[in-house]
């Protein structure tokens, strides 16, 4: 366990032992650490409990614990803050503890769940663009960490592979090709194996006839009404939409796989048509549903909503379904066919509303019950330095593999400015150089809070100095050089001993916090604390660094102690970049 949470254990009990709640026994680290490593706050709240002076009970608080070997010093400051300072013998105690255990402290969840988490949500026919990537790096790093926690995590793409753009792509096809035999109803063999575009096609038709339909509603009806064909089952709109998918899958994997994320499920909205049918009926039968316009809706608005809630839409008009229908029907057959106790979806804040709306319907209709979370998870947008969505320099949406090859290039200027990797053959070269561009584009897009819009900048985000994942890896690799360099020498990492130096104790404090970063992570669904805490412990470790020169050390045994610390560290940072989906180079 963390430091924190362990000194919260015993002086939780101190309060108790005066009286007051053990809540009010919380310890925190230090606002004032030229003071204090830790402080206890609650005797301000005890003494409106008891009916005492504050600074009495935090004075009866430390003299219950001041025969504690874990204390070097405890004093009561102001009203009654206690101030807590660690015996170094306790700190080295604790950070051999942590070295030794493969978790580092960090416990697994008392309640392990079955969870969902929902994210990517790359659509068919269209290119990935920088939209998807924050919804695929941040599911991406809450899956790992959700994981590590204890969880029994899937993960699911959810394609849209069944909207209006499937509609819209398959007019255009037989606008450009009509004689395909997809189109004639009267056909009765076999389609074509191969598909008859590719996806550099399917990237040109999209935009081009959906922003023909903006000013054509005769097209846009025309593929409207293609879509409820293919959702009814047309046979050659199905086949001819089967070749849509399997084009597109073959280009989201090449995809994925460059920016480290995979998944465990591949369904698309398609693949819970066949259940919508009788999730509807059923909906209808219990009274959930009614008719409005020809349009069957669920009314979801509450007496004390203060902002309109739209009902939500089963079936159009036209017979069709649409977002919300899909949605439901993936609730149920997640609940039912993987027993699942939360869906997360990790989806663009704008489309709160929406979430609302399903879940909301979700609960009424029973395909929810209580005991299954849904949440939503938002994300801001990811904008240039003008403060709107990041696009091309031409004004354009930026595709995924566009940027992932700019932050490569970027990535490889920078290493060239800093004379890294410089003497290395070629290929190991442009190898590090992805590493580095991947490690900067997944640290600047999980650094931030994730419900907040940030400014990405491709130059800062590529240096080796500052807050960016090019210094984490270079920290990491850096840990790396020492230990082939003591190894080498014929030296080896010893058990680690009391602190010597400030910046030493500092160190084994920092390495002791990791359980609590971990925790505020898995509780909010926030990447960003990993984020946080791996930065502070290069910090920290760099002021190490520099203070102890380790293989100019002539104590062996204190050598020895500071190997033990380099790997220590090392195996901690492997571990957090490994969260957020960072590979680490062997040397740069």
């Amino acid at each position: 366990m963390s430091l924190t949470t362990l000194l919260t254990s015993i002086f939780s009990e101190a309060f108790v032992r005066q009286g007051a709640d053990a809540s009010l026994g919380t310890v925190v680290v230090s606002r004032k650490p030229e003071v204090a490593q830790f402080q206890c706050n609650g005797a301000m709240a005890a003494a409106k409990a008891l009916g005492k002076n504050p600074r009495e009970i935090a004075e009866a608080v430390v003299a219950d614990l001041s025969d504690r070997t874990e204390f070097e010093e405890l004093s009561v400051a102001g009203p009654g803050f206690v101030n807590i300072r660690l015996a170094d013998a306790f700190i080295a105690e604790h950070t051999r503890a942590t070295a030794a255990d493969d978790r580092f402290g960090i416990p697994r969840v008392p309640e392990p769940r079955t969870l969902v988490v929902d994210y990517g949500g790359p659509n068919v026919a269209k290119p990935m663009h920088v939209g998807h990537l924050r919804s695929s790096i941040i599911g991406d790093s809450i899956i790992r960490i959700l994981r590590f926690a204890g969880h029994d995590v899937k993960g699911d793409i959810h394609m849209g592979d069944w909207g209006l753009q499937m509609g819209m792509v398959i007019v255009e096809t037989e606008r450009r090709m009509p004689g395909l035999p997809y189109f004639d109803p009267r056909f009765a063999g076999e389609y074509p194996a191969g598909s008859p575009v590719t996806m550099d096609d399917l990237q040109e038709m999209y935009p081009a006839i959906s922003r023909e339909c903006k000013e054509d509603t005769g097209l846009l009806a025309r593929c409207q009404k293609a879509t409820v064909e293919l959702q009814t089952g047309r046979r050659g709109y199905v086949a001819l939409w089967r070749h849509f998918v399997a084009v597109s899958m073959e280009a989201m994997k090449a995809d994925f796989h460059r920016l480290g994320v995979d998944f465990d499920l591949w369904f698309g909205e398609s693949s819970y048509e066949a259940a919508i049918p009788p999730m509807v009926e059923r909906i209808r039968a219990e009274g959930h549903a009614r008719l409005d316009d020809g349009a069957w809706i669920v009314d979801v608005a509450r007496e004390d909503d203060n902002k309109p809630m739209p009902p939500v839409m089963l079936i159009n008009s036209q017979g069709g379904t649409g977002y919300h229908t899909t949605d439901l029907a993936t609730i149920e057959q997640r609940v039912g066919a993987f027993s699942a106790d939360g869906i997360l979806y990790v989806v663009d804040k704008r489309q709160s509303l929406h979430f609302e709306q399903v879940f909301r319907a979700a609960r009424k209709t029973g395909i929810a019950p209580e005991r299954v979370a849904l949440e939503h998870l938002p994300f801001g947008t990811m904008n240039g330095k003008d403060g709107k969505p990041f696009k091309t320099r031409a004004g354009g949406v930026m595709r995924l593999n566009e940027l992932i090859a700019m932050m490569t290039e970027e990535a490889g200027k920078r290493m060239l400015e800093a004379g890294v990797a410089q003497d290395y053959p070629d290929a190991e070269r442009r190898e590090i150089a992805e590493k580095v561009g991947m490690a900067a584009l997944r640290y600047a897009d999980l650094m931030n809070v994730r419900s907040a819009d940030y400014v990405f900048d491709v130059e800062r985000f590529t240096q080796f100095e500052g807050r960016t994942g090019a210094y984490l890896l270079y920290a990491a690799v850096r840990i790396k050089s020492i230990l082939r360099k003591a190894a080498d020498a014929g030296l080896a990492a010893g058990d680690i001993a009391e602190p010597a130096t400030a910046s030493e104790r500092d160190l084994m404090l920092k390495l002791s916090a990791m359980p609590d970063a971990l925790g505020d992570a898995v509780r909010e669904r926030m990447p960003h604390h990993v984020c946080g805490y791996a930065f502070d412990l290069g910090q920290a470790f760099s002021r190490f660094y520099n203070d102890c020169h380790i293989m100019s050390e002539p104590d062996g045994a204190r050598q020895a102690s500071w190997l033990g610390l380099c790997d220590l560290v090392l195996r901690e940072m492997e571990f957090l970049l490994g969260l957020l989906g960072i590979e680490t180079p062997e040397r740069m």
